[in-house]
């Protein structure tokens, strides 16, 4: 048990300090990534309005009948290369990446490359 709640305590100290890091140096909205075993999520967040100005998820009605499967990289691949169109029609063309607690490696990096490939600036 107390290995659990140090990981954890580890996990939100680290997804504290990355949303700090992002929200206090930059000026851009942030890409913020949300990943779960099923799906993942992308949204394009003005912290200043409090506004989200352009998501996109495996969920959605774009992407639901192409992917066989919601939860590995070409999937997240698929949500970042669709957040950055979206994001680019409201005209964002540059963003800070808020990976939250998750290392870039995997569906988080996949994710971020599609999306700078799609257009967006990091």
């Amino acid at each position: 048990m107390k290995q659990y709640q140090r990981l954890n305590k580890q996990r939100r100290r680290r997804q504290y300090r990355v949303r700090n890091r992002v929200k206090r140096h930059s000026v851009r909205p942030r890409l913020c990534v949300l990943r779960t075993n099923k799906h993942t999520y992308a949204q394009v967040i003005d912290d200043a309005a409090g506004r989200t100005l352009a998501a996109a998820g495996t969920g959605d009605q774009d992407l639901r009948g192409t992917l066989p499967h919601s939860g590995n990289k070409a999937a997240a691949a698929a949500v970042g290369k669709l957040v950055a169109e979206r994001a680019l029609q409201q005209g964002i063309q540059a963003v800070a990446l808020d990976r939250r607690n998750y290392k870039y490696h995997g569906r988080v990096a996949a994710l971020a490359d599609a999306a700078r490939a799609a257009g967006l600036q990091f």
